[in-house]
């Protein structure tokens, strides 16, 4: 009898003590997956060879959890594979491969850092004023793309003394490297920049030119007022039957105007 009470007592404790650490447990998974995040990474669709340049055909969005603090670092956002569409690999990496930064053969390292380290060999960085209205109230991020629309005031083409205003696209499809202070993911010690939906505050722009392009940036600037066109990720044409805006030309135009916009709605499924 008394070995059957001891029995009980032991299969008694054991399920308790089975049940407490059950609770711990489960309360120890509970706090880790509260300080879950959820990411968007960049995932291979296709294998790339050595040497081979990224094309956004290769590679796809990859959602998944992630550990608050105990993140992978060196992991590619989905929005920033800007950075390296175009850039060739280290190594071969295979489909299924989650992207990192060391995948590719610019690698940032502390001896090259920042924005020096972010502008391609042959470009140059080059900052602009803007305000909210200028840059569409603020939510140009760095690695986006604009265009460069310029507003002057030039002397009537049919030679009255008074000036005429005229509005033309300068350039088109220029990287953004830099918003104010912030070039976006800190490649040269590991972090990431905090990320906002909202808009954020910055009074200049950085721009990615050629160095001829530098000059007649400076030059529009210092002789009218610049303004900047958010593009798509996925638009990457360059309209080349741009215009100069005046007001004649708008008055003769506005028909045109809404012709184009009706066909170009017709043909988007997004309307």
């Amino acid at each position: 009898m008394r070995q059957k009470i001891l029995m009980l007592a032991a299969v008694f404790f054991g399920v308790l003590a089975f049940i407490f650490t059950y609770q711990q447990i489960k309360q120890e998974r509970s706090k880790i997956m509260n300080s879950a995040v959820r990411v968007r990474l960049i995932r291979m669709k296709t294998d790339v060879a050595e040497g081979d340049k990224l094309m956004e055909s290769d590679i796809e969005m990859f959602e998944t959890m992630r550990f608050a603090g105990a993140a992978n670092t060196l992991e590619i956002p989905w929005d920033r594979r800007t950075d390296v569409i175009g850039s060739p690999v280290r190594s071969i990496v295979r489909k299924g491969d989650i992207l990192t930064w060391r995948d590719f053969k610019q690698v940032f390292t502390k001896e090259r850092t920042g924005l020096p380290a972010q502008t391609r060999s042959g470009w140059r960085a080059i900052s602009i004023p803007v305000s909210q209205v200028t840059s569409v109230s603020g939510l140009i991020r760095p690695n986006n793309f604009v265009d460069v629309i310029g507003t002057f005031h030039f002397p009537d083409t049919k030679g009255d003394s008074s000036l005429d205003t005229v509005t033309m696209t300068i350039l088109q499809r220029v990287k953004v490297l830099a918003t104010g202070a912030d070039i976006g993911y800190a490649q040269q010690n590991g972090s990431q920049t905090s990320a906002s939906s909202g808009a954020r505050s910055y009074s200049t722009v950085t721009l990615e030119l050629t160095p001829k392009e530098v000059e007649m940036i400076i030059f529009a600037q210092q002789k009218g007022s610049l303004t900047l066109s958010l593009r798509s990720y996925e638009d990457p044409n360059i309209t080349t039957d741009v215009q100069s805006v005046d007001w004649a030309y708008l008055q003769q135009h506005i028909k045109d105007y809404t012709s184009e916009r009706e066909q170009l709605l017709k043909k988007t499924s997004g309307y």
